[in-house]
């Protein structure tokens, strides 16, 4: 089991996001998590990282960043990388590991050089590494590529995670969803292609406008459940739906991004991880589980009460437990301004009992607030979204959109974007005194 703290700064008002996650080895009875619910509340310390795959919740214990905890049987000879001896993990002997464990997910090549590849600069900040704005010059398209670093993904135990995702992006194709295009690896880091969304992110136009109208907030809730019901059809969970991960194309319509926290889950199915961004988890993510698709569907509620609101329903907490707490208590008391089929929809989709909740696409079309209003995705997408139009256009909007993110970030990011090292002595210092064997049983243990 891995329990991680994670920031990323600027992502919620008050410019916070936190990101916690909680992967459970094997599901644990529900007597064993009431008896260690207790000391949860101690993990609100942003950045105490447990990075050891540990078979049961222990007693409280404090680690810094980094500490492994307690111990755990070697992983075997003949399943390790070849080259690698888990005895003398030297440079030499630890380099094709590097490349091997994430195949077949990310096919080992070089970055694309000048002549096939344009950097035009930095989007914004992934939770690893940058997103970067490239452009193709033999298609003479621009796209976003986000560069992970391979020593970052080994050292936080998300090896599992990360082919996880382009798994699931692969197998996805939806005009509201943000398309991969192209992932690979390099000696030092993963690079996944996605389409480029000129127009930003959701979040920074709510900042600019405050709250949205009734026209506005129907369309956005409109494509986002087509995405969700498309999701969910394929038996995939999003796990991390909030503004931040609503990308917007040149007209304004939504692409749902961000797949690093989804999971494939079958109908009927549940699961027990805790994760996503605090303010949009549902109250039985928050408590640890049985939760399921209708997780996603809370999270749309908050999205649209926030929207429209403009402000997030219960505010952000520094840690799961307090969260819980706080959703627990609150009454989701819709504003008596809201026009009748709105506050009924708010009122559905926040209901706090999973089961009662409004967790299907075809349920949700039928809403009275979507009286009139196509599902079809060509129709949605006919008339351009003008509110956001005018907005990008806005003065404010590069400020609102890099949320404080210091360029400083950017340039001292170490990254093998015009040459890929071909040598052991080229790895960046991180990777090359990473122990491979400890990476893949701190990543073992997260994926079971």
């Amino acid at each position: 089991m891995k329990i991680e703290l994670m920031r990323n700064t600027g992502s919620v008002c008050p410019h916070r996001t936190v990101k916690l996650m909680w992967h459970e080895v094997k599901q644990v009875p529900s007597q064993e998590r009431r008896r260690n619910q207790g000391w949860h509340g101690l993990l609100s310390n942003i950045g105490i990282s447990f990075t050891d795959g540990l078979r049961h919740l222990g007693p409280p214990v404090l680690a810094t960043q980094g500490m492994v905890l307690g111990s755990r049987a070697p992983i075997p000879e003949d399943l390790l990388p070849p080259g690698h001896s888990p005895q003398k993990p030297g440079v030499e002997s630890t380099l094709p590991g590097f490349i091997s464990v994430f195949l077949p997910e990310f096919p080992h090549r070089t970055f694309p050089g000048e002549d096939d590849f344009q950097i035009l600069g930095f989007i914004a900040k992934g939770s690893f590494g940058p997103i970067l704005k490239v452009k193709d010059r033999s298609k003479e398209k621009i796209y976003a590529v986000k560069v992970l670093p391979k020593s970052e993904i080994l050292k936080h135990g998300v090896l599992e995670q990360s082919k996880e995702e382009v798994i699931i992006q692969r197998q996805l194709s939806h005009p509201f969803l943000h398309n991969l295009q192209d992932c690979w690896q390099t000696q030092r880091h993963l690079f996944i292609m996605c389409e480029y969304c000129s127009t930003g992110d959701l979040y920074t136009y709510w900042i600019l406008k405050g709250q949205f109208g009734d026209d506005e907030a129907r369309v956005f809730a409109a494509e986002l459940g087509c995405a969700l019901g498309f999701l969910h059809d394929f038996g995939i969970m999003h796990r991390d739906v909030k503004m931040e991960n609503v990308l917007l194309s040149d007209q304004g319509h939504l692409r749902l991004a961000d797949f690093g926290l989804s999971r494939r889950l079958e109908q009927g199915a549940r699961a027990f991880t805790i994760c996503g961004t605090i303010q949009y988890m549902a109250p039985e993510v928050l408590s640890g589980g049985p939760y399921s698709h209708a997780a996603d569907w809370w999270s749309l509620g908050v999205l649209l009460f926030s929207m429209v609101t403009g402000k997030f329903p219960v505010p952000p907490e520094p840690d799961h437990c307090n969260m819980l707490r706080k959703v627990r208590d609150c009454p989701y008391s819709i504003p008596k301004t809201f026009r009748p089929a709105l506050a009924l929809l708010l009122t559905e989709l926040l209901c706090k009992n999973p089961a009662n909740r409004l967790h299907s696409l075809e349920r949700f079309k039928r809403q009275m607030f979507f009286d009139g209003t196509s599902f079809d995705s060509q129709l949605l997408q006919k008339r351009p979204v003008e509110l956001i139009l005018e907005l990008k256009n806005h003065p404010d909007r590069p400020v609102k959109a890099m949320r404080g993110l210091s360029m400083d970030y950017f340039q001292n990011f170490d990254c093998d974007i015009l040459h890929s090292p071909t040598s052991p002595t080229d790895l960046s210092p991180t990777l090359a005194n990473i122990d491979l064997s400890q990476a893949l049983a701190t990543a073992q243990g997260c994926s079971e």
